[in-house]
């Protein structure tokens, strides 16, 4: 990413460190959470074993392939919303950090 001014480079600067501080409360959420109820994923390593203390990289990773498609009429009106279904281990994590109502609303939105 090309920048050339003070303004820029500052702007970079707290759009990286918010992107930090929201990755560490996704890792320590899932850990905590995992430890508190004694439960262990599976799923978000390769080799498939299961952990109570997974990396935020590894529980992003688990995103990788899905996908948010809007179809738009020629007025900018939404007429299509979809999003592609997901597995049992990125459902398991939106439970974990409280999210899953809000994905069911994207997923069920006009």
């Amino acid at each position: 990413m090309y920048v050339k001014r003070d303004e820029q480079i500052e702007g970079l600067t707290y759009l990286l460190t918010l992107a930090v501080r929201v990755l560490s409360l996704i890792e320590f959420v899932v850990r905590r959470t995992l430890k508190e109820s004694k439960a262990k994923m599976v799923g978000v390593h390769p080799e498939n074993r299961r952990t109570d203390n997974p990396g935020a990289e590894r529980i992003l990773k688990a995103f990788g392939k899905v996908s948010l498609t809007i179809i738009k009429d020629k007025a900018g009106e939404v007429i299509l919303r979809w999003i592609s279904p997901l597995s049992a281990v990125q459902n398991d994590i939106l439970m974990i950090l409280g999210l899953e109502h809000t994905y069911k609303l994207i997923e069920n939105s006009d």
